[in-house]
């Protein structure tokens, strides 16, 4: 048994074991659970991958004469003013706005395809680039101003950091499209009569997947955040731990989900791009990276899980409702081999995320660990294990 105390104080003599999943799951194979156990400190693990539901903070600082803003956009994209008069939130997601006359068939209700969008300008701040503003205010006696227009950098402006609502899905979906029609999801295009399939976890490596019943991660775990430090804030939206498991603990689908937070000006542009899928909309890549603590010989069991132990529902897209059919479940081992078969049929497959990003995302966060500048942190309370997950129910709806 070891305690993070333990572990910290041999990482602040740069005496700490670190190894990341992958060589963690060599030396069990090499050595065995037990010998390994006595022999690592920390273990690190990495995704780089869309993460749509994220989005900034950022506080502008007063104008004089000092302005409410009520509307704002950010090189073109809307950002959200309902806070205080100079505090905003840019989602990942949001789209610049279309001029007049640009309703199109494929973009109902006045909504252009927009392919620069919030993580598009997030990305250029951290990468320290110039950004437009423009504001409009609501008038008040202590807010007198009307209307803003500036630019500004992330030396320029307060506060400007990540606040992600849900990221680190434990697990997630593969997509195709049964149906005669291409599709554009947020796994991007899907071609029609099972042409293709999508997933987007990156499997054996991916943090979550090593720590099933969140016993090492929880509220206050310090983690690699875009190339900077972060936390974990709370549990994600559409966090859903009760998803059915495997015997080794392991969820058959999309299951528990963070919260994560983290200083933007500290981090690097290599590790938060902007992204954009086709006819879909734009999103954000982002690369996290958590440690985790050998505290114990099941921590090491745990980090052992291969991708052959790992599976994922397979989701036909073209059936437009929540609940679609599958075509039953895939292990991560037949995805990462770049084809899968359904009803006799092969099917080529491609990643989502970046496989290559993500294993420089735990050697990176390693890197740190042994130079002795990341430490770990004690969860301050544990990520909740009990959550249903309630959909909205058509009887109580409307639909125009």
């Amino acid at each position: 048994m070891r305690t993070i105390a333990e572990i910290n104080h041999k990482i602040s003599r740069r005496m700490a074991v670190v190894l990341t999943v992958e060589e963690l799951k060599a030396q069990v194979a090499a050595v065995g659970v037990t010998q390994t156990a006595k022999e690592v400190d920390v273990i690190t693990t990495g995704t780089f991958e869309p993460m749509e539901s994220s989005g900034a903070i950022i506080n502008l600082g007063h104008t004089d004469p000092p302005i409410k803003i009520r509307r704002c956009w950010l090189d073109g994209v809307p950002a959200y003013s309902g806070f205080g008069a100079v505090d905003l939130y840019l989602g990942a997601t949001g789209g610049t706005e279309p001029q007049d006359g640009e309703e199109t068939r494929d973009t109902p209700r006045g909504l252009a395809q927009s392919v620069r969008g919030g993580g598009h300008v997030i990305s250029d701040l951290v990468a320290g680039k110039p950004v437009q503003v423009r504001a409009i205010g609501q008038v008040t006696d202590c807010y007198p101003r009307t209307s803003f227009e500036t630019t500004i950098t992330k030396d320029t402006i307060n506060q400007f950091y990540l606040f992600n609502p849900r990221n680190l899905y434990q697990n997630f979906i593969v997509g195709v499209n049964g149906g005669d029609r291409p599709l554009f999801t947020y796994l991007g295009p899907l071609q029609p009569r099972l042409s293709n399939a999508v997933y987007s976890n990156p499997g054996a490596i991916s943090p979550l997947l090593n720590d099933p019943d969140l016993q090492l991660i929880g509220i206050g775990t310090r983690i690699f955040l875009g190339g900077g430090i972060g936390y974990v804030a709370w549990e994600g939206t559409q966090h859903f731990p009760l998803q059915k498991r495997l015997p080794n603990r392991t969820p058959i689908g999309p299951a528990a989900t963070l919260a994560l937070i983290g200083d933007a000006k500290q981090m690097d542009a290599r590790w938060v791009r902007g992204c954009y899928f086709k006819s879909y909309g734009p999103s954000l890549m982002l690369g996290v990276g958590v440690p985790l603590p050998v505290l114990n010989e099941e921590v090491v069991a745990l980090c052992a899980v291969q991708d052959k132990d790992l599976v994922a529902p397979i989701v036909d897209f073209s059936i437009p409702r929540r609940v679609r059919p599958t075509f039953g479940l895939v292990s991560y081992a037949q995805l990462k081999s770049g084809r899968i078969t359904i009803e006799g049929k092969p099917i080529r497959v491609a990643p989502l995320a970046s496989m290559f990003l993500s294993r420089q995302v735990a050697i990176e966060l390693k890197q740190w660990i042994e130079a002795g500048t990341f430490t770990l942190t004690e969860p301050v309370a544990p990520i909740p294990m009990e959550r249903s997950f309630l959909p909205q129910d058509r009887k109580n709806s409307f639909e125009f």
